[in-house]
């Protein structure tokens, strides 16, 4: 009897087919395909999200076709609203009429705006959206950082109504000396454009099949869905109720909103390939600058 061959693959390789196996395991569970979406969502993210998605079904002779519909597993501290927007023409682009989010631990400011632009959102017990609130780009003499439009805006809203009041500090004057009005414009609109997109993307997608209520089983019009989708943003995006940028918003506390979320855990083997495949990806370690994966792309 002869002794086995060497595995001469490196660390790196053998680690990649661990972490791809974790990933078919989802696809062969959802009958789907699956773009894993871990880091900051800042500019490099989107061209290697392209580049994943675009390789599905491509490449190896053999390789398994494109399927209809795709499952994005995504984990974000937040990160450009550009982004999100350019995420989601690359996923639609390749799979228009499906794609369904998974948030396994959290997906906050811009990556909120992300997950509603599916047509189902998938979260446990533990799964966190939060309040949207654009990182917004900002020049400085040190380079170029992002900044949380919503609580610059919150100051100048705070300031202008103590300095009607006649209730103006020093200190609030000193800081309102240098904010730049510019930069305040671009907030607003960065805020607005927020709005719009949920309220786009929820009538054209995860809104698209609903057809009555389900308390009084009333005809949903455009009209409603419209008005819906609006209500939902406008609530996502309220500061002063969700109290800070970091502030984890549930899924019972979603649910209140009238966002239509799936319980992972409802699915047992869908929820144990997500959460194995999550816990995978801690363990490997996330870098900074995140990491985007399929199953033709690592």
């Amino acid at each position: 009897m002869t002794d086995p061959a060497p595995d001469t693959r490196t660390f790196k390789e053998i680690l990649d087919e661990a972490t791809t196996n974790r990933l078919l395991d989802i696809e062969t569970v959802r009958g789907s395909d699956v773009l894993g979406v871990f880091g900051p969502l800042y500019r490099s993210m989107e061209e290697r999200v392209r580049l994943a998605v675009s390789r599905i079904g491509s490449g190896t002779a053999g390789a398994p076709p494109r399927r209809k519909s795709l499952v994005v597993v995504l984990h974000t501290p937040g990160g450009s609203i550009d982004t999100a927007e350019r995420i989601v023409n690359v996923t639609r682009h390749f799979y228009p009429d499906e794609v369904a989010f998974v948030i396994p631990d959290r997906a906050m400011s811009a990556g909120t705006i992300l997950a509603m632009s599916g047509n189902s959102l998938w979260m446990d017990y533990y799964s966190l959206l939060g309040p949207v609130d654009p990182q917004v780009p900002v020049q400085t003499p040190d380079g170029e950082y992002y900044v949380p439009a919503l609580g610059y805006l919150d100051f100048w809203d705070r300031a202008v109504g103590l300095a009607e009041q006649g209730k103006l500090t020093q200190a609030h004057a000193i800081k309102l000396q240098e904010l730049d009005v510019a930069e305040l414009r671009l907030f607003e609109l960065e805020r607005d454009r927020s709005i719009a997109l949920i309220q786009e993307w929820l009538v054209r997608y995860k809104f698209r099949d609903w057809s009555t209520t389900e308390t009084r089983g009333e005809q949903v019009t455009d009209q409603k869905k419209s008005e819906a989708a609006e209500h939902i943003a406008t609530q996502l995006g309220r500061l002063d109720v969700w109290g800070s940028h970091s502030r984890g918003i549930n899924r019972d506390q979603l649910q209140k909103l009238n966002i239509k979320i799936d319980r992972l855990e409802d699915d047992a083997q869908f929820y144990d390939s997500c959460r194995a495949y999550f816990e995978h990806m801690v363990e490997r370690g996330i870098p900074e600058t995140g990491f985007v994966h399929t199953r033709a792309f690592i």
